[in-house]
């Protein structure tokens, strides 16, 4: 069995060294693994055998079609284990990401006039932005440390009652990394004659995913995740749902791929999930997320969570004694189960922007800072007023951005150790006490970058050649 220490040699370009504003070159610390997670070297060796024989899947008669035929269909079979599906009730949808499989069930899941779409402050902005299309949405507030407040919760499902058709709420948070109670959740939903979509992107690269029977009352109705944030970045994501919603509608997207049989005046449509994944499917993607999901099975979930637990814990301690922070969320050591390996935090008289500049340019370490996709939730942890908050809007609105609230948020993967705890703490440390060799100037964006330093991308990766200057087929265009 794989373990998390020889996971880590698994990492593609986990030894890549970048460039320092000082000349100098160090292995790059990734810390940015919320938003995206490198590729497992498992990922890429699965690509690589596949690659040879890939060619275009179902009615293909060629043997290279039939094989990879069969890859893509075990694809399927194998997210669906990963998150504990029925494989005669659900089907597995492939599409670009979560935020394309949440649009997906936005416009086919069921909602009457009245209807109501039950969320959280704490969502991101892909599992809310598409229900405020489709229902009203009511959002369930969270206490003044970010966990969601479930005694709202109560009270808003008390309130619409019957009228609540979906409860949709992330595992975890992208924000915090706070777990949330979806199986206690999708009780209380059922209870309410609702259905609960969880958004399983944050969680499933940390968490076990367990969809669960029909007939127990905690089921998860639906679920969402992304291959790019489990260590698969090939571009899919996939939706897990009861085949039966999909077959009482015509899908959104149309033409190849989606039918069985079409004449000039009617059409059969596909079984599930062919009649849901229109064109040609991104087959390398569906290889790739399968595969990432096997090498978590192979090391275990639980292996990787206690790996992680045992790093947030050292961060929560260690952050702590950085002068000038402020860690939002849970700050408890003992505390650290109840979330994954995300610690968002600000430095004193340092703009968020700045601290993850400098910790890029002068520490070789990638974070992200702003508001990760959850506005709502970051202005609720900042505790900014509505005042504030109207002000911010209306800077955003005129396009300037240079006084955006903020976070800086590292983030932890299974890969990730206790030595990269210390790195980011001392760095962090620098900047605390102004020990940086730059002076940042701040552009129009928000971001922050040295002046009279232009990173040369080319001597580390570039496309062959650079053809846009040139015409059609290669041709120059003529000079006037």
């Amino acid at each position: 069995m794989t373990t998390t220490a020889s996971l880590r040699s698994r990492i593609v370009g986990i030894d890549r060294t970048v460039p320092l504003l000082d000349g100098t070159t160090v292995p790059y610390l990734n810390l940015d693994n919320a938003a995206s997670t490198p590729a497992l070297r498992d990922v890429l060796d699965a690509v690589e055998r596949f690659l040879p024989y890939y060619s275009s899947v179902h009615r293909g008669a060629g043997f290279k079609s039939r094989l990879s035929t069969n890859a893509y269909d075990h694809a399927h079979r194998i997210v669906a284990a990963f998150v504990g599906a029925d494989p005669d009730r659900h089907t597995v949808i492939f599409g670009k990401n979560t935020t394309e499989a949440v649009n997906k069930l936005s416009y086919r899941l069921p909602i009457p006039a009245d209807g109501v779409v039950l969320t959280t402050i704490l969502e991101h902005h892909s599992n809310d932005l598409p229900w405020r299309r489709a229902a009203k949405v009511v959002h369930v507030g969270a206490t003044p440390e970010g966990r969601l407040d479930e005694a709202d919760f109560d009270r808003q499902l008390a309130k619409y009652g019957r009228r609540v058709a979906l409860v949709t709420v992330s595992g975890a948070s992208n924000v915090s990394g706070f777990v949330q109670p979806i199986h206690r959740l999708a009780r209380k939903a059922h209870a309410a004659g609702a259905r609960i979509l969880v958004d399983v992107a944050q969680m499933a690269p940390h968490r076990a995913v367990d969809m669960r029977p029909q007939n127990d009352p905690e089921h998860l109705d639906f679920v969402v995740l992304s291959a790019h944030k489990m260590y698969a970045p090939f571009g899919t994501g996939a939706l897990v749902a009861p085949r039966e919603l999909f077959l009482e509608t015509a899908p959104e997207y149309r033409g190849g791929g989606t039918v069985d049989a079409v004449t000039l005046d009617d059409v059969i449509w596909a079984d599930t999930p062919d009649r849901e994944e229109a064109g040609s499917p991104n087959v390398i993607g569906a290889v790739a997320l399968a595969a990432a999901a096997n090498a978590l099975l192979d090391v275990g979930i639980d292996v990787v969570a206690d790996h992680e637990n045992a790093l947030v814990v050292r961060a929560l301690e260690r952050l702590a004694r950085v002068p000038g922070i402020r860690i939002y969320g849970e700050t408890d050591p003992s505390r650290a189960r109840e979330k994954v390996g995300v610690i968002p935090f600000n430095l004193e008289k340092v703009p968020h922007a700045l601290v993850a500049a400098v910790l890029g340019y002068e520490g070789g370490i990638g974070v992200r800072h702003g508001c990760f996709c959850a506005h709502p939730y970051v202005v609720h942890l900042l505790g900014l007023s509505a005042g504030q908050t109207a002000t911010w809007r209306a800077q955003m609105a005129r396009g300037d951005k240079s006084d955006m609230p903020g976070l800086v948020r590292a983030s932890f993967g299974c890969y990730n150790t206790a030595d990269d705890v210390d790195r980011l703490a001392e760095m962090l440390e620098r900047v605390a006490r102004g020990d940086y060799r730059g002076r940042y100037r701040q552009l129009s964006s928000g971001e922050f970058v040295p002046e009279g330093h232009d990173d040369d991308f080319t001597a580390h990766f570039a496309l062959a050649e650079d053809h846009a200057a040139e015409g059609p087929q290669g041709e120059r265009p003529c000079g006037i």
